[in-house]
């Protein structure tokens, strides 16, 4: 049987979600959690990878097994188990041929800007005090939608065989102190979401106009777009699936 794990994690102390030589990572710790309750080495496919500090209100991952099992069970007995920054919320039957990774259809990101210092989300968002135009930003990410070729925001030296993406939604709003970038795509590069929304804060600090953004993302150069914001204030918040 073919089970999808629906998850989610506080990223600050893993270095991503991929399993890496000397580095603590959550797919290392859920693969030991799994192995270890079911007595069987368990290894798992992710719906994708998270950078270092990068977290994930909603994730899934897919894994075999044959022998039968309590669902709810086993739901409690890995939230016994794992460390306090990682949760499982369910465990789901698929058929055999379900991808975690390939099957998903679409995927959605938050950034989270705090614009006042708060001691309780230092690691959950980033702190950046300089006054923003919230409407030019929006004008910007609007600008998204006339393109699919991202490169100029992926990360050099990425391997990938297009840099294509479709792009579903992408805006901001703003809740009390937090500035909110949500965007949607089929998929996302490397560095992708980071260097969009370090591209747009110079939209919103006037630093660039709203030509200039369309130019750089036309030149597929990434040394024409901005800075990548830190890892911390990036959530993954949804993936969907036909079936799911």
């Amino acid at each position: 049987m073919r089970y999808f794990i629906k998850l989610a994690y506080n990223g600050t102390n893993y270095h991503g979600w991929q399993c890496q030589p000397n580095a603590s990572s959550v797919q290392e710790t859920l693969n030991k959690a799994v192995s270890v309750i079911l007595n069987s080495e368990i290894n798992l496919m992710g719906a994708g990878r998270t950078d270092t500090g990068v977290h994930a209100k909603e994730m899934y991952a897919h894994f075999d097994f044959e022998n039968p099992f309590e669902i709810q069970s086993l739901v409690h007995k890995l939230n016994s188990y794992l460390p306090k920054d990682i949760v499982i919320y369910d465990i789901i039957p698929v058929h055999q041929e379900a991808h975690a990774r390939f099957d998903a259809t679409k995927r959605t990101y938050e950034y989270h800007i705090n614009t006042f210092k708060d001691v309780f989300l230092q690691d959950e968002s980033w702190y950046y005090h300089q006054k923003l135009d919230l409407d030019l930003m929006n004008q910007a990410s609007k600008l998204l939608f006339n393109h699919t070729d991202f490169q100029c925001f992926s990360k050099v030296n990425t391997d990938v065989n297009t840099f294509d993406c479709t792009i579903f939604e992408a805006h901001w709003t703003q809740e009390k102190n937090t500035l909110i970038f949500t965007i949607s795509a089929n998929r996302f590069l490397r560095n992708m979401v980071r260097a969009i929304v370090g591209t747009l804060v110079y939209v919103g600090l006037h630093k660039i106009t709203l030509v200039d953004f369309n130019n750089i993302i036309a030149s597929k150069n990434r040394s024409e777009a901005g800075f990548s914001v830190p890892a911390h204030g990036l959530y993954l918040t949804k993936i969907d699936y036909e079936y799911l």
